[in-house]
């Protein structure tokens, strides 16, 4: 073995001097590593290739094709196979490790928003030969099983607040390019003042349908104390929360109204008309917002119908939040809580353009929601003990079944 070696270290010597060739350290690390897995390979079976003897304990098997990614690049080796499967080579032991640590990076890179393509050059600045796609994608359905527990863990406690939307990506289905629904709930933990995301579906459309399996496996899950749930004033999601979340109040979010009230008056008018809308958000008591609104819609009749008439049927659910406690107001009475997190959302999947299918979407947005949940857990309490404990006197009774006492409120 000794003399083996020495010849093909005298080979690689000669071939360097005589053609100069870049991969002489690369080739001698592939040498050596290959005569080293020979010598342990018959230590292990006790047996030199094709001796028979008493102490054989093992029979030799081929070999296997295997790269090795080394400091001077990919090295290609032939690794000696044992039919029992009992042998693995020591030295490629730290790449069971480097394996780990290359499977998390990439999946790091594509949880943040990281291009396929850019996602290659990054192993290829590593030292490593590049990644395929198909490498990118199996490495990343890892991520599935950590996904699937976030979605389907156990909701447990109160959650007195809760805020709905959904935002639409590009995925492909039965071969054609289609936007996707995900649908996203947020809500506040009574007992830890934090926020949780509390669970994300994927499909087709934002219909009835949809929002309401997608609520039901939420309560199924343990949701329940709902008090109010804020979302936009879409129809399928306002039916939905009516049939599963029985007793709770429904908040219009008021950055959305806003938005629909001023598309019924003219450019030139908006500003105006935007200012003095709020000024119903600045009253400090649930009778003086009342009143305000009802003064400003009036004001509007004359000038912007419409406009009035959208504030008469609006009015209840835009102003569900004054019941609450008036240090939550402005936290329950809009979205904003769920529309940064899908702000973030959207920019880490308009990297990836187009996904492959609708499994693809949930891995990685499920990804970047429980990393954001996680987040939340250790940063500063959304609501305080103090705070929270207002919401105690407002109860009225014990909660139903289902664990909704109160209202919900949505755009």
């Amino acid at each position: 073995m000794t003399d083996e070696l020495r010849i093909g270290l005298q080979e690689l010597l000669r071939k360097a001097q005589m053609e100069r060739d870049a991969d002489f350290l690369r080739e001698s690390v592939r040498s050596l590593s290959q005569t080293l897995m020979e010598m342990e390979v018959e230590e292990h079976i006790g047996a030199a290739r094709h001796q028979r003897t008493p102490e054989r304990t093992g029979v030799r098997n081929g070999y296997r094709d295997r790269q090795w990614d080394t400091r001077v690049g990919t090295v290609e080796l032939e690794v000696p196979r044992v039919r029992d499967g009992s042998y693995f080579p020591s030295l490629l032991e730290p790449r069971r490790k480097a394996e780990r640590a290359l499977s998390a990076v990439v999946q790091e890179a594509y949880v943040h928003g990281v291009s396929t393509r850019k996602v290659d050059e990054l192993v290829q600045a590593l030292g490593m030969d590049g990644i395929s796609k198909s490498q990118v994608s199996r490495l990343c359905e890892e991520l599935d099983a950590e996904v699937e527990r976030f979605r389907n863990r156990e909701l447990t406690g109160s959650y007195p607040y809760v805020w709905l939307d959904a935002t639409y990506v590009k995925a492909r289905q039965d071969g054609q390019v289609v936007s996707t629904a995900v649908v996203i709930a947020i809500g506040l933990n009574a007992k830890s003042g934090q926020r949780e995301v509390l669970g994300l579906d994927v499909g087709p459309s934002e219909d009835g349908a949809f929002w309401l399996s997608f609520l039901r496996s939420l309560v199924a899950r343990g949701l329940s104390g709902v008090r109010l749930v804020t979302s936009d004033a879409h129809q399928g999601l306002k039916g939905a929360i009516e049939a599963v979340l029985t007793g709770a109040s429904w908040q219009r979010c008021r950055v959305h109204f806003m938005r629909n009230a001023l598309s019924t008056v003219p450019k030139e008018a908006q500003q105006m008309v935007g200012a003095t809308i709020r000024t119903v958000f600045a009253q400090p008591d649930v009778q003086s917002a009342h009143q305000q609104w009802r003064r400003v819609a009036d004001g509007f009749r004359g000038r912007f119908a419409k406009l009035a008439e959208l504030m008469d049927e609006a009015e209840e659910d835009v102003l569900a939040y004054v019941v609450f406690p008036k240090e939550h107001w402005q936290k329950i009475w809009s979205n904003n809580p769920l529309e940064r997190l899908n702000k973030e959302v959207k920019r880490r999947t308009e990297v990836v353009g187009i996904f492959p299918d609708e499994s693809a979407v949930v891995r990685l947005v499920g990804a970047i929601l429980n990393e954001q949940h996680d987040e939340w857990q250790v940063g500063k309490r959304y609501f305080g003990a103090g705070s929270l404990a207002k919401l105690e006197p407002d109860r009225g009774g014990e909660e139903q079944p289902g664990g909704h006492q109160a209202a919900l409120i949505g755009d």
